[in-house]
């Protein structure tokens, strides 16, 4: 089974268009502290805009980018495990995730 390592919360002040980004937010907070911040999520049409006290969980296995709309304080967390395997996959990938059952391809 993939383990994602622990992570600890942070804190980051991001300048006027400042961007950060976190190749899989699934199981991710980010939590606006001050400021306001923009996220977007790959493939995903939502806008998520935070004001300050405002918090978005990530939900799925996707990359985001966070842009401050002006100077910005952010806290990072993981708010609880991601998921495995990504909804909709076979119990086969489950259990082991690194073999391809036969007679499937790649996707």
């Amino acid at each position: 089974m993939a383990n994602r390592p622990a992570l600890a919360d942070f804190h980051l002040e991001l300048p006027r268009q400042g961007l950060l980004t976190l190749p899989d937010v699934a199981g991710i907070g980010i939590e606006c502290r001050h400021g306001s911040v923009w996220v977007t999520l790959d493939h995903d049409p939502r806008d998520i805009v935070l004001a300050p006290g405002e918090r978005f969980v990530g939900d799925a296995h996707r990359r985001a980018l966070v842009s401050a709309l002006e100077p910005a304080s952010l806290t990072v967390s993981q708010a609880r495990p991601a998921a495995w395997p990504p909804c909709g996959r076979p119990a086969a990938l489950a259990r082991r995730p690194w073999r391809i059952p036969r007679g499937w391809a790649p996707a």
